[in-house]
């Protein structure tokens, strides 16, 4: 509790202020924070974060598929044939894999920047598959799941996106 006329602290019960005097009736103001959303502190980081990591992961993506086209694709005096016959289609098919798993990651990016209400449930999949791709993917995971996947973690998101349909 504070004194309304010079703003000190008062202790509870206190009839007159310490320091100006006053006496205190109903006027004191009693301040407070509103409470800080732990989740909504981290979900900007987050979605930029996610659209980072998934530019690195399309840019992957796209290498591999053109080192499976150019390399592996009729190309003379490249590996013999038999080796262009297994390792086309399987790196063509790898950098396709990435490239949808970028495109994943570019829409969970997206979506918790603008606070879409499916945005939390596929970046915390996501998160789970990011695990395995160390060192940047296993650290943006764990970061996600200890932003996103607490059950008061749901109740915040879902708040922040009602008042985002709301504006």
């Amino acid at each position: 509790m504070f004194c309304d006329q010079c703003g000190s602290q008062l202790q509870v019960g206190q009839g007159f202020c310490s320091r100006c005097g006053k006496q205190i009736t109903g006027g004191v103001v009693q301040l407070s924070h509103p409470r800080r959303s732990r989740v909504g502190e981290h979900i900007r980081l987050l979605g930029i974060l996610w659209l980072a990591l998934s530019a690195f992961e399309a840019m992957g993506g796209m290498a591999v598929f053109l080192l499976a086209n150019a390399v592996f694709w009729r190309s003379p005096g490249g590996p013999p044939p038999e080796a262009r016959a297994f390792l086309h289609p399987l790196l063509s098919f790898i950098g396709v894999l990435i490239l949808l798993k970028a495109a994943a990651g570019f829409a969970a990016g997206w979506g918790l920047l603008q606070r879409e209400h499916w945005a939390r449930m596929l970046t915390i999949v996501l998160a789970f598959f990011a695990l395995f791709h160390v060192p940047f993917g296993t650290a943006l995971g764990i970061y996600t799941l200890w932003v996103l996947l607490p059950s008061d973690a749901d109740k915040e998101y879902e708040e922040q996106s009602r008042a985002k349909l709301v504006a």
